[in-house]
């Protein structure tokens, strides 16, 4: 049985591998998107219980995608983990004012965000009756 589904919106292959097979090894269904224009597109389409978003991505970049995703009523609610090496002053402070949950920089813990993707998903499931 699943735990839900995480749509991963990143163009590195091998981040996106590594993301997937952890979070499939848990239980949870997940989907790709190469930028953040397929991701927009896959979020409305598929309403994932979360998405994993990278921040620098061709065609749209995770700032804009998450600011579309965000506005738009059908998706809104649904949780966004930036998933970035962008660690440098104020790229956190700019995904979160695009909208974003929370905040991991790469390389990450991969324990951690197993962690991270449970409490949102759980937090997201609880404020829907």
């Amino acid at each position: 049985m699943s735990k839900g589904s995480v749509l991963i919106v990143e163009d590195n292959m091998d981040t996106y591998e590594l993301v997937n097979f952890i979070l499939q090894k848990d239980g949870f269904d997940t989907f790709l998107a190469v930028n953040g224009r397929d991701g927009v597109d896959a979020a409305i389409k598929q309403k994932p219980d979360l998405i994993i978003m990278d921040l620098s991505m061709p065609e749209m970049d995770g700032w804009a995608a998450t600011s579309l995703i965000k506005r738009n009523p059908t998706v809104k609610s649904i949780p966004v983990i930036v998933l970035t090496a962008h660690a440098l002053p104020g790229d956190r402070q700019r995904a979160m004012d695009a909208g974003c949950d929370q905040y991991i920089t790469k390389p990450m813990d991969l324990g951690e965000l197993v962690e991270v993707v449970h409490y949102w998903i759980k937090k997201a499931n609880s404020s829907h009756p």
